[in-house]
């Protein structure tokens, strides 16, 4: 598990590409938030997750509890989930707005369109509203 990357994943990196593109200017992985943010937009007061439906238990397509070991996957998944929800809770406490984009949005058979999924971010980052997610059709 060693060379799973945890930073600069093919999805965050379309996103931060599209939304540079698109004029937001932006942090990575700002260590003082909780969660570390994939990407932190100070001016908007915003934060952007971009999760791997693996990772972090989606309940979409993408995601397949693995045949072997399967008490380790599952408690490790939920001490996943488990830590995403208290980061959640921690950053909207804090004041900030929080946008969630899952693997399933950017790949698979029923992805979303990637110029979809950034003009809704866009949107989204110059509205008030409190949080975002975007995902994949079920």
């Amino acid at each position: 598990m060693s060379g799973i990357r945890g930073k600069d994943t093919k999805p965050e990196m379309l996103l931060r590409r599209g939304l540079h593109g698109r004029g937001f200017r932006f942090r990575l992985h700002e260590r003082l938030l909780p969660g570390r943010p994939d990407m932190v937009f100070p001016r908007r007061q915003a934060v952007l997750f971009a999760h791997g439906c693996f990772w972090h238990g989606h309940d979409c397509p993408l995601f397949r509890l693995p045949g072997t070991r399967t008490d380790f996957w599952r408690a490790k998944i939920a001490a996943n989930q488990h830590r995403d929800a208290a980061a959640h809770t921690a950053l909207l406490a804090g004041g900030w707005r929080i946008a969630t984009v899952w693997e399933c949005a950017l790949r698979g058979r029923s992805a979303v369109p990637l110029s979809d999924v950034l003009d809704t971010l866009a949107g989204w980052l110059v509205s008030s509203s409190p949080e975002i997610e975007i995902r994949g059709p079920k």
